[in-house]
């Protein structure tokens, strides 16, 4: 299994996006992804109760990357590795 990383392209920008059809079209994106794909979340507020759904559902098959973390844009990039 190869360990390069490739992107989706997908950037999935939920700040004007209703809250109670963020997380849907998240999960939504991620199992479109292929092992090797990512896409990067960009939120108004810091994700981390997100990343605890991740966690209990698909652990073992993603990363959780932080590239911002706020004060006003968090963005992070998840990938799929199985």
């Amino acid at each position: 299994m190869s360990s390069i990383q490739h992107s989706s392209g997908a950037v999935v920008d939920v700040r004007k996006i209703v809250p109670r059809e963020r997380h849907p079209l998240i999960f939504n994106t991620f199992h479109e992804l292929a092992p090797g794909q990512d896409f990067v979340l960009v939120n108004d507020h810091d994700p981390k109760p997100l990343y605890y759904h991740f966690k209990a559902e698909y652990d073992g098959t993603f990363t959780w990357d932080y590239l911002d973390q706020g004060p006003d844009v968090w963005r992070v990039r998840i990938s799929r590795t199985a």
